[in-house]
C-alpha cells in the first residue's frame, strides 16, 4: 500500500462512495478500480491524497472485513 498525491489519471476514474457513507454516519470513503490496484480516498476531500492498494490485498481486506 502506498500513499499517492492526486494525478490527472485519478480524476478520470469512476469513484464509488461506500455504502456506509451519508445518512447518520456522514461521508466516509470512496474507491476506484485502477486495474491492478484499488484507490481509496476521503469522500470529503476528493482532491487530496489517496491510497493505492494492490488488487489482491484489497480482496483479502474485503474478505476479512466481511467476516467481522
Amino acid at each position: 500500500m502506498k500513499a499517492s498525491s492526486p494525478e490527472p489519471a485519478a480524476g478520470e476514474l469512476s469513484w464509488f462512495k461506500s455504502s456506509y457513507s451519508s445518512g447518520s454516519g456522514g461521508d466516509c470513503v470512496e474507491v476506484a478500480d485502477a486495474g491492478t490496484a484499488v484507490l481509496v480516498r476521503d469522500s470529503k476531500r476528493p482532491g487530496e491524497a489517496f491510497l493505492s492498494v494492490g488488487a489482491d490485498e484489497w480482496a483479502a481486506f474485503v474478505r476479512m472485513a466481511a467476516c467481522g
